[in-house]
């Protein structure tokens, strides 16, 4: 029996036996196994469905050492409840808020940092940071020297947070090693873990991504998916919305307007989404989808998972028109 051999992308065990099964190689001498290979060469995406479980299993495996732990998180979709991982995870902890390159240079990072703080989190250190764009990633580097425990380094996060996009650039900037992990926009990209030596003093340690499941990216179409991920800085929309009225958001979401003063919403999404206004009476599209009201107060976000935030700026009451499976909420407004 032969030793066991993992993907160096994904981390799955490589096997040679069954092409319907993950971790299939067209042979054992290969590194990577076929998923990842197209991926990579084709751009062809392949979805692998792993339960939470599973990767829950992996994420409490992690919180019985005593490592620092790297949590990703995308400032474009932050979680409702960012203290949930904590609950797995008692180790030193910082908070490492990647896509600072979507989000408009008018925000000041010291405005973000506060406002995630005031959520009450537990983290030794916050750092924003561009995987993308290499934007402050020599800071991100020392903070973990001056925070690690031992040179084991874990990463963990949700799916399309872009913990693999930062390993890949950590790797680039400070490494002699030139594995690279798969990327794509899809969920369930790494399925194991996977250790990197960077050098001799730190090893990064990927973890599959939790799946949220109330993520709207769960639901599209793979070229749907690259044009709601902004590649660029986004450019808000703000609309000037009277009683009456509503906003289409692509063929994904309408927004109705039912109560309140004249008010002002800006939208914080991929400049690649249409949005239009429209008077509520005269169009019933997207009325077929799952709907839900909300009562605002002044100066609160509405949150699409995996879409991006309105910022809405008076009291109001909207109806919100989605997929049923497409969590929203309501948040205090983050800039």
């Amino acid at each position: 029996m032969s030793s066991k051999k993992y993907c160096i992308g994904c981390g799955v065990q490589l096997q040679d036996e069954n092409v319907l099964q993950e971790g299939y190689t067209t042979s054992m001498e290969n590194d990577i196994c076929q998923r990842c290979f197209r991926m990579k060469n084709y751009g062809e995406y392949q979805i692998v469905t792993k339960s939470n479980e599973e990767y829950l299993e992996i994420l409490k495996s992690v919180g019985k050492t005593k490592d620092l732990v790297l949590y990703i998180a995308d400032l474009l979709n932050l979680e409702k409840d960012m203290n949930e991982i904590r609950s797995y995870l008692p180790n030193k902890m910082i908070l490492v808020l990647n896509k600072r390159d979507v989000l408009p240079k008018s925000i000041k990072d010291e405005k973000l940092i506060d406002y995630v703080k005031e959520l009450g989190m537990t983290f030794e250190d916050v750092v924003i940071i561009s995987a993308n764009k290499n934007y402050n990633i020599d800071l991100l580097l020392k903070k973990i020297k001056f925070h690690q425990t031992s040179k084991n380094v874990y990463v963990v996060g949700h799916t399309n947070a872009g913990k693999s996009t930062l390993i890949n650039k950590l790797m680039k900037n400070y490494s002699e090693n030139t594995q690279e992990l798969t990327i794509s926009p899809l969920p369930s990209t790494t399925l194991n873990k996977i250790q990197i030596v960077l050098n001799e003093y730190l090893t990064l340690v990927d973890t599959p991504g939790l799946v949220d499941h109330g993520n709207i990216g769960n639901y599209l179409p793979t070229e749907m998916l690259k044009k709601i991920h902004p590649k660029k800085e986004i450019k808000p929309k703000t609309y000037q919305i009277r009683r009456g009225q509503c906003l289409l958001v692509g063929n994904l979401c309408r927004i109705d307007y039912v109560e309140g003063e004249k008010n002002s919403f800006t939208l914080y999404l991929s400049n690649d989404i249409k949005v239009e206004r429209r008077n509520m009476d005269k169009h019933e599209d997207l009325k077929d989808l799952s709907k839900r009201t909300y009562e605002l107060k002044y100066r609160e976000d509405l949150v699409i998972n995996g879409l991006g935030w309105i910022k809405i700026v008076d009291k109001g009451v909207i109806d919100v028109y989605i997929d049923k499976d497409v969590e929203t909420f309501i948040r205090k407004s983050m800039v």
